[in-house]
């Protein structure tokens, strides 16, 4: 009877780990280029706006059976990421994971929720690279907005909080120029009839 129960406990981590191993592969995309295959994603599923994460990197060459890992190519390919409608684009390096060849990050902290673009440019091996993966339904998760699970308090993001303190700096701004017209107007005006009344 004990054999029967360890059997169904070894099945049953064998089915949560392929369930595992699927919900992680449906949160990647991927992509043949050339004779290797990428497979593209976040880092940490799901990526959540202000938490660190990073670009995750899988590449192995389709041409062994089975698929062998491909090291090295943290030498010779770079990443661009780019968010939502942003032209500007952050270059984090590329960086092989230890103890996990075939496989990089490059590490970066996503600000904003939403779209994400990772621009891959290079080579792997002898082969020309140049790919963009962008997230999305049916490749990789966006960027989520974390709100839905703080607690017990509800941090604004990096970028909102950011748009609040140049908004208030713009209002003292403002309140410092009035201000200073005020004084001007209240020290001039007196000075101004003193030497009406002088003339007069």
């Amino acid at each position: 009877m004990t054999r029967i129960f360890a059997a169904l406990a070894a099945l049953a981590v064998v089915v949560s780990s392929q369930l595992v191993t699927t919900q992680t592969a449906y949160a990647h995309e991927r992509r043949t280029v050339g004779p290797y295959q990428f497979v593209v994603g976040f880092l940490n599923e799901p990526a959540f706006a202000g938490s660190l994460n990073g670009v995750d990197l899988t590449v192995t060459d389709t041409r062994a059976s089975p698929p062998k890992n491909v090291e090295g190519v943290d030498k010779t390919l770079s990443v661009e990421i780019f968010a939502g409608g942003f032209s500007t684009s952050f270059k984090p390096p590329l960086t092989a994971r230890f103890g996990q060849p075939g496989k990089y990050a490059a590490y970066f902290e996503p600000t904003r929720a939403g779209a994400y673009r990772f621009v891959f440019k290079g080579k792997v091996e002898s082969q020309d690279v140049s790919e963009t993966f962008e997230s999305g339904p049916g490749r990789f998760n966006d960027a989520e907005d974390p709100a839905a699970i703080q607690y017990p308090a509800k941090v604004p993001e990096a970028a909102a909080l950011a748009e609040r303190l140049d908004a208030i700096d713009r209002d003292l701004r403002t309140a410092q120029i009035a201000a200073l017209a005020a004084l001007v107007v209240a020290i001039a005006l007196p000075v101004g009839m003193a030497f009406m009344r002088r003339r007069a």
